[in-house]
């Protein structure tokens, strides 16, 4: 399903990558295998959600997830997946901010449930594939999009970039975060090219209603107004 983004922070190497590829199906996975780096891809906030182990080298799982709730107050979901399965692990991880808590050894099939029913619950997915903020709306699986009930055609990054305001509704999205979610960190590309993007969603959007729901703050990033329906 494209434009969704799946982080993996598991120090086991081998899992991680049976885990990135049990959820390729939904998504583009990025895999850390130490809990510092993890937790600084995650602060970036470009992920549509996280798979966080508990023991980890360098930092616990513990601790990134306190730092992205508390001093980051990024709401990615976040479903912990760790060996340590006792009811005082379980609490003290729901107590951080986790969504979701699965203990290993676990189930390919219950795994892809539990992220699908996680990225539903918090709007990054939408039932039936569909996505609804104010008057846009997006078959996922078409890469077909509406706004005020008529077809607004986007190429790839533009409908991209849309998408990852729909995910965000009424969230400050910065310059550095889009180029990070669309171009990734190791892109040559010069960052200028956000704004060329966005300016192009913009008039496509305004030749459809004279309208403008994508906000510029200035200094500060970009914003679509409206929640999920």
């Amino acid at each position: 399903m494209d434009g969704l983004n799946i982080l993996i922070v598991e120090d086991d190497e081998n899992l991680a990558a049976s885990v990135a590829q049990f959820l390729s199906p939904i998504g583009n996975t990025t895999v850390v295998n130490d809990g510092f780096e993890g937790q600084m891809m995650g602060q970036d906030n470009i992920y549509d959600i996280a798979i966080l182990d508990l023991m980890l080298p360098e930092v616990s799982g513990y601790d990134i997830l306190k730092h992205w709730r508390v001093d980051d107050e990024i709401d990615m979901p976040v479903l912990i997946l760790t060996a340590k399965d006792t009811m005082a692990d379980k609490v003290h991880g729901f107590e951080l901010g986790a969504d979701d808590y699965l203990t290993k050894p676990f189930h390919r099939e219950e795994l892809i449930l539990r992220v699908k029913a996680l990225l539903k619950r918090t709007g990054r997915l939408g039932n039936n594939n569909t996505l609804s903020v104010g008057e846009f709306n997006v078959d996922l699986g078409r890469h077909y999009v509406e706004y005020q009930h008529q077809e607004l055609k986007l190429n790839g990054k533009e409908y991209d970039l849309l998408v990852y305001f729909m995910q965000n509704p009424s969230t400050i999205i910065t310059k550095d975060q889009i180029f990070d979610r669309l171009w990734g960190f190791d892109s040559e590309t010069s960052l200028s090219v956000v704004e060329v993007y966005m300016s192009n969603l913009r008039k496509k959007i305004k030749q459809i209603s004279g309208e403008n729901p994508i906000k510029t703050l200035r200094n500060v990033g970009y914003m679509l107004e409206g929640s999920n329906q």
